[in-house]
């Protein structure tokens, strides 16, 4: 993508199923948990490169014995941090207590982050910040083991405001109004009520206060407590949990929103937003990882007993197309199929832009996702290739010399690797000429390998806000003398802001957007923008029961091909001399090519939850007061 997005967290979790020394008789060492986590996070830094967190629960240690570990960093590389600091602890104990090299339970005792349950955080730093405090796993700590609480997860909430206040009528005094943490005091409410039921009901059988501990570890009803929590919630979701005495959770949201994927067996459970995280690291095959169904849990009790519940009813399934498209990586079997079908799908359009030329047309992609479409887009130019060779042949059967043949069976599509981003710049400089020269050479071009009056066709998996386009690749590009400059988005043109996930909250950052707002101003139509705006405030002022996205008819006047061609001219600088072309993908197609993930609300306006649609009305109320703040 040539311009950056940042939304994705990665959450990882092992349930070691065996005792500690079944791991050192079998794999040669008791830290088999922690070597797993370290590879399922690094497996997945794609989702976030900016934090990272990782916690680790002992099970059955005795009072006054650490049971929890927590470490967190917000380093330039903090996966690598994390598990640096981790074994430098392992080897000081072991250098200051080298009898303990052979006697597990007493690694277990004295080493941090040995243990049987653990979680995996990785993210990116959004507008909640990048400080060690916005970082996952948080922690809410209690002197009851059972209360104790980790969080972490992939999500954003679009009701925060509603549910801080739910927390005050519960009598509560939440440290800030942030989603986070809100979600976590939720479900450590229900958890404390749960806990002191608990323990009334164990002394009435007649247990005293150290019995009681074992017989509430048993007890405790982790979906009900999850199912009064997460009554109210509105958002996308993927949220892992681990409680002080050894019971953990996955919950998804009901639209099955954010990805999660688990595999079990007789020696582990483990749980990733990627299932090839899980493929590569424990070498499983495609088929046994299974994907957590919308509006579920994945729970594992202290004890090993496992389930999958339901916890609220699941919607129409609405996964993110985006993960399809760009975050996901693109090793997962049906992820790589699906983004060879988005290009290929795209090849018509291309193909009638270029009137069939592919003798004078080259075709390349823009680092790094986007390659995978790329070569779809190939096998479809060769398959036009083969027709016109057929054709060729066909026609001239009568005269065909073996030199015409030759000529003939010798055209190949051309294809090279233009666009190179060289280097990842750093915009140090504040004054505005100086930074915008350096963003024009983030990306460098490869020279030599196209004729003047070329086409050139360059697929991008997707463009948000066209500012690396305008300032830096079509510039590079327009060096080679091209003819024409196609710009070919493998996902459809991004309208709408998104609330679950993707740094996406202000409508005049897309470039769809502010195409289209130039297209009113350009047909005297400004004032339907005024209208929208006026039913936007009455939705957000009122309490109906069906929420509508008005900001649908900003977009309905113009047809998809002139809000492309709008946006070509918007990131078209005035010194480029080749014409530019945009083509998008059609949201038909998309849904073609990624039969199971249907959520395009970003591309739509078609939200899931009617919190994404109050998010999008609120948004174009802040555009249209000037207002910066974000919709959610």
């Amino acid at each position: 993508m040539s311009d950056e997005l940042k939304h994705e967290c990665g959450i990882a979790l092992v349930r070691l199923l065996k005792p500690l020394e079944y791991y050192k008789e079998k794999y040669g060492t008791a830290f088999y948990g922690v070597n797993k986590m370290y590879l399922m996070m690094e497996k997945q830094h794609n989702r976030g490169q900016d934090g990272a967190g990782f916690a680790g629960i002992k099970l059955n240690m005795d009072p006054g014995d650490r049971y929890i570990s927590r470490i967190r960093s917000n380093d330039a590389q903090p996966i690598q941090d994390i598990f640096a600091q981790i074994n430098e602890r392992i080897n000081t104990e072991f250098k200051n207590h080298p009898e303990i090299k052979e006697d597990i339970p007493l690694q277990k005792k004295r080493i941090p982050y040995l243990g049987e349950l653990y979680l995996g955080h990785v993210r990116y730093g959004t507008f909640g910040g990048n400080s060690i405090e916005t970082v996952h796993p948080f922690l809410r700590q209690n002197n009851w083991m059972h209360r104790n609480l980790i969080i972490a997860g992939n999500f954003n909430m679009t009701n925060t405001t509603e549910l801080f206040s739910n927390l005050i009528e519960l009598g509560m005094h939440p440290k800030e109004k942030a989603d986070t943490v809100t979600v976590m005091e939720k479900i450590g409410h229900f958890l404390d009520d749960a806990v002191r039921k608990l323990y009334k009901k164990a002394k009435s059988k007649g247990f005293n206060k150290r019995e009681a501990s074992p017989y509430i570890a048993e007890n405790l009803n982790i979906a009900k407590i999850l199912r009064k929590s997460a009554k109210n919630w509105d958002g996308g979701y993927a949220m892992a949990g681990l409680l002080g005495h050894g019971d953990s959770f996955v919950l998804r949201d009901p639209a099955g929103i954010r990805p999660v994927y688990f595999y079990k067996d007789d020696e582990v459970v483990v749980v990733a937003s990627e299932r090839p995280a899980i493929q590569t690291v424990f070498n499983v095959p495609f088929e046994e990882v299974n994907e957590l169904d919308p509006g579920h849990a994945l729970i594992v009790k202290k004890d090993g007993r496992f389930s999958v519940d339901e916890i609220q009813t699941p919607l129409e399934r609405k996964s993110c197309s985006f993960e399809r498209i760009y975050f996901s990586r693109g090793s997962d079997a049906e992820i790589y199929q699906e983004r060879k079908e988005l290009g290929r799908l795209l090849m018509p359009r291309i193909l009638s832009e270029i009137n069939y030329d592919t003798e004078n047309t080259v075709f390349s992609f823009i680092p790094n996702t986007a390659e995978t479409s790329f070569y779809g887009m190939l096998e479809a130019a060769q398959d036009e290739l083969n027709k016109q060779k057929n054709e060729a042949i066909l026609k001239e059967k009568d005269s065909l010399t073996p030199e015409r043949l030759q000529q003939i069976q010798a055209h190949k599509i051309r294809t090279e690797k233009l666009a190179i981003k060289d280097v990842k710049l750093r915009t140090f400089i504040t004054e505005d000429s100086s930074r915008d020269d350096l963003v024009a050479h983030v990306y460098d071009v490869t020279y030599g390998v196209v004729k003047p009056n070329d086409n050139l066709v360059v697929i991008d998996d997707s463009i948000v806000r066209g500012t690396t386009l305008k300032k830096s690749i079509l510039k590079m590009l327009d060096r080679l003398n091209p003819k024409q400059i196609i710009v070919v988005s493998s996902a459809p043109q991004i309208r709408y802001p998104d609330c679950y996930g993707i740094d996406m909250a202000r409508l005049e950052h897309l470039v769809a957007f502010n195409a289209t707002l130039a297209l009113h101003k350009e047909r005297g139509t400004d004032g339907l923008v005024e209208e929208i705006y006026k039913k936007c405030k009455v939705t957000l002022s009122s309490n109906a029961e069906e929420v509508t996205n008005h900001v649908k008819e900003f977009y309905a006047p113009f047809t998809d091909e002139e809000i492309s061609d709008k946006i070509a001219e918007i990131i078209t600088d005035k010194s480029i001399n080749a014409r530019v072309k945009v083509i998008f993908q059609k949201v038909n197609d998309l849904h073609q090519a990624c039969p199971k993930n249907l959520g395009d609300w970003y591309f739509t306006g078609d939200y899931p939850t009617d919190g994404g649609k109050k998010v999008v009305n609120r948004a174009f109320v802040h555009f249209f007061e000037g207002n910066p703040e974000r919709a959610y």
